[in-house]
This record gives structure tokens, sequence and C-alpha cells, in this order.
């Protein structure tokens, strides 16, 4: 199973939004996020499910990411939960994922998702992603609940500011 964990791209200052879930993503973050689906699709990467907080940002990210893929927009999930979620808030949602979904994509907040990479892949120390940064995990599970009970390595990672293609880790 590969598990793609992907932090929203870049928003607009908060004083510019009237909430915090209402910051759209800036005109920088909106090409990071085409970047980002871009790279993914010449990956050949085939996404299952995406998942994603309520927040503007972060909606937009996944619907941008999904275009590249031709992943239909209605079937983007919306999970209150994901909001600036904690690694065991978004272990939750994963392991709620039907286990027939090969790769899926969470899009979320930091510190949460950094977090969460690092605690199921410790070799990559203090990680934090940039906005849009992208890791991909792998793991021998066949069942998104026992996640955090299986080896994960990682496949790569990725952000806007990486060369490409970027490096693949062992």
């Amino acid at each position: 199973m590969r598990l793609l964990l992907l932090r929203h791209a870049k928003a607009v200052p908060a004083a510019e939004a009237p909430t915090d879930t209402s910051r759209p993503l800036a005109a920088r973050g909106e090409r990071d996020a085409r970047l980002i689906g871009e790279r993914l699709r010449e990956r050949g990467t085939r996404i299952d499910s995406i998942v994603t907080s309520p927040a503007a940002r972060t909606l937009q990210t996944a619907q941008i990411v999904a275009a590249a893929h031709d992943y239909p927009r209605e079937r983007i999930v919306v999970d209150e939960r994901l909001y600036l979620a904690g690694p065991v808030e978004i272990l939750a949602v994963i392991a709620a994922f039907d286990p027939t979904r090969r790769c899926v994509l969470v899009v979320g907040h930091n510190p949460g998702i950094s977090e969460l990479a690092t605690a199921l892949v410790p070799e990559l120390g203090d990680t934090d992603l940039p906005t849009c940064g992208l890791v991909a995990l792998d793991a021998a599970s066949h069942d998104w609940a026992n996640l955090h009970d299986t080896p994960v390595r990682i496949a790569y990672r990725d952000s806007p500011k990486d060369a490409w293609p970027p490096a693949m880790i062992p």
C-alpha cells in the first residue's frame, strides 16, 4: 500500500481571510499544487482515494492535484477530523480507509502531517514538510487499520522547490 502525505500549498496570509479555515491558496500555492500533481502523474501514480481537511487551502490543494489525475472532484472526501490534526487523529482517519484502496492521498496541515511521517518512518528525523511538500510511504500491510503496526518505508519525497526528478530515497 502507498500512503501519500501532502502538506497543503501556500495560502494567503491569515490577515487576508475572515477565518483560518477560509484562507484560500495564494497564486504560488495554486502553481505549486499543479506542479506536485503533474509530478505524481509523471511517476505513474494511480491515486485510489483522496481525503482532505475542510480548510479552503487543503481542499483547493486536493482539487488541483486531483485534476492532474482526472480524479473526480466529487470523490474527494472532506474529513473534519483532519483540520489541524495531529498524528493520532490522522491515523484514525487512515484506519477507516477501504483496504481495496492501494494508494491514498491525505492532504493536511503541519505540524501533524510532518509528525505523522516521522512517527511512521523514524529515519526521516525531524522532517518539517514545506508547503506543498509530499512524502510517499510504502507499507507492507494489506489493511489501513494496521498501518501503525507494520513496517513502513519512504518511497520518495518531493516539494515544488526540489529539482526534478527528485532523488529517490532507498
